[in-house]
């Protein structure tokens, strides 16, 4: 029985890597202690599944495609900057969500509900969209500039997400970085 690092999420559209993409040159000039997102692995995570045997991967495909049934399709706006826990003791970067941002909630929630049932623990902190730009790097202190500059970007606008699908996602952990791929896509109810 193998196991599958995998998570649930909704991916990025080509609009918002760009922007992303804009964004993470700057702010690589001035923080050397951060490992940046590829743009073209950002994502919004709805739920972290950790290691799951590849047995399971059919049903919770399954579950998935029932809570996603059970939404409409919507619009994600992407703005605002900021960090976990925050600026000031900064371990994630962070580009946030706007208009949608309740929807995507309750999207979660659906997700959350539907893979409880099958023994995955829904998330105990309150969700909170996001799309990651970068995580601090142990023993990261020259983070100064960058701060200032994420402060100045606070308004950040970085496009549109349309959400007509969820991509339950492997994760393969490399000294590159993380390889994600694709294994289930499920459509919300009218997606196209």
């Amino acid at each position: 029985m193998s196991a599958i690092r995998s998570f649930i999420a909704v991916e990025s559209s080509p609009e918002v890597r760009q922007a992303a993409g804009r964004l993470i040159q700057q702010l690589a000039r001035l923080g050397r202690d951060v490992k940046w997102v590829e743009p073209e692995n950002m994502h919004l995570t709805l739920q972290f599944l950790g290691d799951v045997a590849s047995e399971q991967i059919p049903a919770i495909s399954q579950a998935v495609r029932q809570a996603a049934a059970e939404c409409r399709p919507f619009d994600l706006e992407i703005r605002g900057t900021g960090a976990f826990p925050n600026l000031r003791r900064p371990n994630v970067f962070w580009l946030g969500v706007g208009q949608g941002a309740e929807e995507l909630a309750a999207l979660a929630q659906k997700v959350q509900q539907a893979l409880q049932k099958l023994g995955f623990r829904p998330e105990e902190r309150p969700f909170h969209g996001h799309l990651t730009l970068g995580r601090v790097r142990r023993g990261g202190g020259q983070l100064a500039a960058l701060i200032e500059h994420l402060r100045k970007e606070h308004a950040f606008q970085a496009g549109w997400i349309p959400v007509r699908q969820l991509t339950l996602f492997s994760s393969q952990l490399t000294p590159q970085g993380p390889i994600y791929t694709p294994l289930d896509h499920a459509r919300l109810a009218g997606g196209l």
